[in-house]
């Protein structure tokens, strides 16, 4: 079990949950769950995703402001965060880890708003079919993601598309090396790698606390998962109502895989492109993500709730 740090002050400190509690997954994985904002709030829920190497701590600024009004129901993804590990990775395991979330958090037939990032996205692609994922979900919004081909669209390395940079990429994100403390070269290469040119000080020390907590037994063996990805079936599955939001200088996740989500769509409201930012969307534009949050329940949510 991974131990969470995070910092601990300024807009990207996590806020205390109202509560917190355990999911428990189809093949027995114990997810930790957190829940924010008032217990009787009028608006929709709004549960959040996180994405490879991340946990709650991730969303820190966007449960901030949405918390104020909104119940937001956050987890770590199995091997993340306080979710202990598990021996089962793969899409399946993140489609059942969503469907105990929401079981354990949402009443019979309430609407929410899912929200996910990176790998977080790609567990809206992969329950789009399942049962509860139908019950619950109103509009999402996939955050810096992609559906397929992730190594070999990747440009973390200053190389040529090609054979060569896809096999150096598959095995620097898949190293088992630890990533070590974080000193003025980590932080330099996280990033280089992860965000845009742009990324303030606080914004990269938030970053690196988040990445480099995670364990590197699970960093290695979702980069697998990752390295494997095909999703282009669920993408074409996730018919309500979906919002894109990607980075121009996204290394990891190149506008090109958020231009073929928004292509590929059966029901996409839109493409939010975001200049010179990298591929920690809901960290280096937090007031965009959340406004777009906003958006997906004025707009569907509460329509929804209300028919």
């Amino acid at each position: 079990m991974s131990r969470p740090t995070h910092v601990t002050s300024g807009p990207y400190a996590p806020p205390a949950p109202a509560r917190e509690l355990t999911a428990v997954s189809a093949d027995g994985a114990r997810l930790h769950v957190e829940v924010h904002g008032p217990a009787d709030a009028t608006v929709p829920t709004v549960v959040l995703a996180h994405g490879w190497t991340c946990s709650t701590a991730f969303w820190a600024a966007q449960i901030r402001d949405l918390a104020a009004d909104h119940r937001v129901i956050a987890y770590d993804q199995r091997g993340h965060g306080r979710s202990p590990a598990s021996d089962a990775c793969g899409t399946d395991a993140l489609a059942d880890d969503l469907e105990a979330v929401l079981a354990a958090t949402l009443r019979p037939g309430e609407k929410a708003v899912l929200v996910g990032h990176s790998m977080g996205g790609m567990t809206l692609m992969a329950a789009a079919t399942r049962p509860r994922f139908r019950e619950h979900a109103v509009a999402a919004l996939l955050c810096s993601t992609g559906s397929s081909r992730l190594v070999a669209e990747a440009r973390v390395l200053p190389l040529p598309a090609g054979r060569l940079r896809t096999g150096i990429t598959k095995r620097v994100l898949g190293s088992r090396a630890p990533l070590g403390p974080i000193t003025p070269v980590a932080r330099a290469i996280l990033k280089y790698a992860t965000m845009g040119p742009g990324s303030s000080p606080g914004m990269v020390e938030a970053c690196a606390r988040i990445v480099h907590a995670c364990p590197r037994a699970v960093r290695h063996a979702w980069s697998q998962v990752l390295d494997l990805l095909d999703l282009d079936h669920g993408v074409r599955e996730l018919t309500v109502p979906t919002a894109v939001v990607a980075g121009t200088a996204d290394r990891l996740t190149p506008l090109a895989h958020a231009r073929a989500l928004v292509a590929t769509l059966p029901n996409c409201v839109g493409l939010t492109e975001l200049t010179g930012l990298g591929h920690m969307t809901p960290v280096e534009a937090p007031d965009v993500v959340t406004g777009r949050i906003r958006e997906l329940v004025a707009d569907y949510a509460q329509i929804k709730e209300g028919a």
